[in-house]
């Protein structure tokens, strides 16, 4: 039952992901998503109903195509990443705990883990996801860091306006002179809603899948946390025999 639920529901978002390119009919019965909020709605609503299954040999296959489908379908949406990066969180707590067998949250022992780790994610599993892993980091640090060169280039633009405009060489020099004022300004300023926001921002993409990384480093013995994910706030989990 939740195989083939989880199966017609990743479906139904591959045809409305495709959807977004084609010309919609009249006839069409699906619809293509708007935006990338909508299809992390839509991923989530699969994630917790594979999460409450309670079984591993649906949820591991299921999540990680679920995580591969992500890295498709962002590239191809303007950033929203309120959805994105709750997304990622619940994938993250998701995977780190199948890997240590117990909910990372609340230290339970997790349903098919009763004879230890061999219920939960093969060599290859954990392979896979590594990659997925590393993969959603450096693709969400580039979309990020693409978003912010193209908020340079339009400051960048209209400023040229701007100077375009001026024709009186006086009113040129005076907005030289405001500029530079500014510019000053700029450097001693305090930091706005903006620049706590953009931080913030940066913070939870450097944090993208921080507890299945500390898993994945205990489970294959290689540590694989980034420099950009502090070890210390980081809990292991207890690993069962």
């Amino acid at each position: 039952m939740v195989r083939r639920f989880a199966e017609e529901r990743l479906l139904n978002t591959s045809r409305r992901y495709v959807k977004k390119f084609g010309n919609p009919e009249p006839t069409d019965t699906v619809v293509g998503f708007a935006n990338f909020s909508e299809v992390c709605r839509e991923l989530d609503s699969l994630v917790d109903v594979l999460w409450v299954s309670a079984t591993p040999s649906l949820q591991i296959p299921f999540l990680l195509k679920l995580a591969s489908d992500f890295t498709q379908y962002v590239r191809s949406f303007p950033p929203a990443p309120r959805a994105t990066f709750a997304l990622l969180r619940k994938l993250d707590h998701c995977f780190a705990s199948l890997l240590c067998g117990q909910d990372i949250d609340t230290k339970e022992s997790l349903p098919g883990f009763e004879n230890g780790l061999r219920g939960g994610m093969s060599v290859t599993d954990m392979v896979r996801c590594r990659s997925l892993v590393e993969q959603t980091r450096v693709l969400m640090m580039e979309i990020l860091s693409g978003a912010d060169e193209q908020e340079e280039e339009d400051d960048e633009e209209e400023e040229e306006d701007e100077d375009e405009d001026d024709v009186d060489m006086d009113l040129a020099r005076d907005a030289t002179r405001a500029a530079s004022d500014t510019g000053q300004a700029r450097r001693i300023r305090t930091p706005t809603t903006w620049d706590i926001d953009e931080e913030r921002l940066h913070m939870d993409a450097a944090r993208i899948y921080e507890h299945t990384i500390v898993q994945l480093g205990t489970r294959l013995g290689d540590p694989l946390t980034g420099d950009n994910v502090p070890d210390n706030d980081v809990p292991r989990c207890r690993m069962q025999d």
